[in-house]
């Protein structure tokens, strides 16, 4: 339990660096880029995604393995043979990535890209360079999924602290100091990946056991895991798809400028996933520990705590952000305008990324029993249904229509999905999830925040604006901790138990005195 929580703090550390680095320098980027250069930004964010479909498969199957191997004796030699099987595998597919997205590099810049202003060259010249940080980067995927197996989450976090700052800092100085392209950005990017790459590499390397027989690749140990590999393979192309479809029919339909405003208000969006994230990745194996011995009394025990503490991290923020989307823009990007533009659009995508949010935990839940079907045939269906909404919406209603498709999407996963899910893993357990777990804390969020949006004045100058979101936040996650069972008990206990320590103390000083 003690790894386990220092494994969630150093996520969230991480998690927490890497969102702060990834927010506080957009508007440094469009100020030297321009909104349409950063929708290149955002399009290669969303080709990275498109083709981490196989990293997803990979990953998460070299994370089970080396996570297995380790907890067993004399597995050495079949953990190193493992990861270097992996490596030649990940090295592979990120040159052929590379390969391919180089090679289509004139017909999207041509014909799939559309720009104002931006010439047709500088589009190309940056969807080569795209390809190359794909295929350096690629490789950093199976290094950090090895390193979790492990259990290194505290020094593979604070690789990712580093990374993340230099990824950032570094880009701002590249366009102040050197030139204020979208070219040098991206050049930039290929720098940071490479140091990314080879410090997870040499990290991994020496962390592993030393056997006097060279590892060496083997394709039994792929043919082994093909059945998993297979299932997960489907699960995560259909919710690539899912994700990115929006992104991609924006793209083609409108301008460039356009994906650009969505790619924005995408990033304020994503700040919930680096809530969720950390406890998820840490509660992987554990849930897989306690299905595989039958435990299930601690599984219930740990997913209900695990999904109450989730809604208490989530829901206070989400409804802030949805409340006070206008006020946040602006702080942010110092731009009234842009926060005219995305304000609706960003406060629809966060109801879509809480709902997202809320669902991880049963998700992973599903993944450690090793029951893929379930999120398979979900994501089918949904695929299905959403694809020819998702592109009606989108050519009907614009931008805000793509976001209320996300919306759609994770209402169905949230009151379908859960009651089937529940028909087969802790059964008697999906009425205390949507009221105890999800429910109370849900409803005094909205509650406060409802509050203080009533009443905070408007036109306030921009310190009494951070002052009132502070209180808000403050006073609404408060509410949150205090009504959910879990976090409060845990709470009263750590209260309690510093005041017993206090009283122990001070009659020690007593008695000696």
């Amino acid at each position: 339990m003690v790894l386990l929580k220092k494994n969630i703090a150093a996520n969230f550390v991480g998690k927490f660096w890497g969102a702060l680095m990834s927010v506080v320098f957009v508007p440094v980027y469009i100020k030297f880029l321009g909104i349409e250069a950063y929708g290149l930004v955002g399009f290669y964010t969303s080709l990275s995604v498109l083709f981490s479909l196989f990293d997803m498969v990979l990953s998460t199957t070299i994370n089970r393995e080396m996570a297995g191997l380790s907890a067993l004796p004399n597995k050495e030699q079949e953990m190193l043979d493992t990861v270097r099987t992996f490596e030649v595998l990940y090295w592979f597919i990120g040159i052929i990535i590379g390969i391919i997205v180089i090679a289509l590099s004139p017909y999207i810049a041509n014909f799939w890209i559309k720009t104002k202003g931006l010439p047709v060259n500088i589009v190309q010249q940056s969807v080569i360079i795209m390809g190359l940080i794909i295929a350096i980067q690629w490789p950093t995927n199976l290094y950090v999924g090895a390193l979790r197996g492990l259990q290194m989450q505290v020094p593979l976090n604070i690789i990712t602290v580093s990374i993340a700052t230099l990824r950032g800092i570094g880009a701002v100085l590249i366009l102040r100091l050197v030139s204020p392209t979208i070219q040098a950005f991206f050049i930039w990017q290929i720098l940071i990946s490479a140091a990314g790459t080879l410090l997870n590499l040499k990290f991994l390397w020496g962390y592993l056991p030393k056997t006097k027989i060279k590892p060496n690749f083997h394709w039994g140990l792929i043919i082994q895991k093909w059945r998993f590999a297979t299932e997960m393979t489907g699960i995560y192309l259909t919710g690539i798809i899912l994700m990115q479809l929006d992104k991609i029919i924006i793209s083609k339909t409108m301008p460039l400028e356009m994906l650009g405003y969505y790619s924005l208000a995408g990033v304020v969006a994503s700040t919930l996933s680096y809530i969720s994230g950390p406890i998820q990745t840490a509660l992987f194996p554990r849930f897989t520990q306690l299905i595989s011995s039958g435990d299930e009394v601690h599984l219930n025990s740990l997913y209900h705590k695990s999904c109450q503490l989730i809604s208490v991290l989530i829901l206070p923020v989400a409804f802030i952000i949805i409340l006070f989307s206008s006020e946040i823009i602006t702080l942010w990007t110092q731009d009234r305008l842009i926060a005219n533009k995305i304000s609706l659009l960003v406060s629809t995508l966060i109801i879509g990324t809480a709902l997202s949010g809320l669902l991880n935990l049963p998700g992973t839940l599903q993944l450690a029993s090793g029951w893929t079907k379930l999120a398979l045939y979900t994501n089918v269906v949904s695929v299905i249904i959403l694809g020819p909404m998702v592109y009606y919406m989108i050519t009907k209603y614009g931008l805000i229509g793509a976001a209320f498709c996300w919306v759609i999407l994770n209402s169905g996963y949230f009151f379908i999905g859960i009651p089937i899910m529940h028909t087969r893993l802790l059964k008697r357990e999906k009425w205390r999830w949507y009221f105890i777990d999800i429910g109370i804390p849900l409803v005094s969020s909205l509650f406060i925040t409802a509050i203080w949006r009533v009443f905070t004045p408007p036109n306030l100058s921009i310190h009494l604006v951070l002052l009132f979101l502070f209180f808000a936040l403050s006073s609404t996650f408060t509410a949150a901790v205090l009504v959910t069972p879990y976090t409060r008990t845990w709470i009263t206990s750590r209260v309690l138990r510093q005041w017993h320590n206090f009283l122990n103390k001070e009659k020690l000083k007593i008695s000696t005195a």
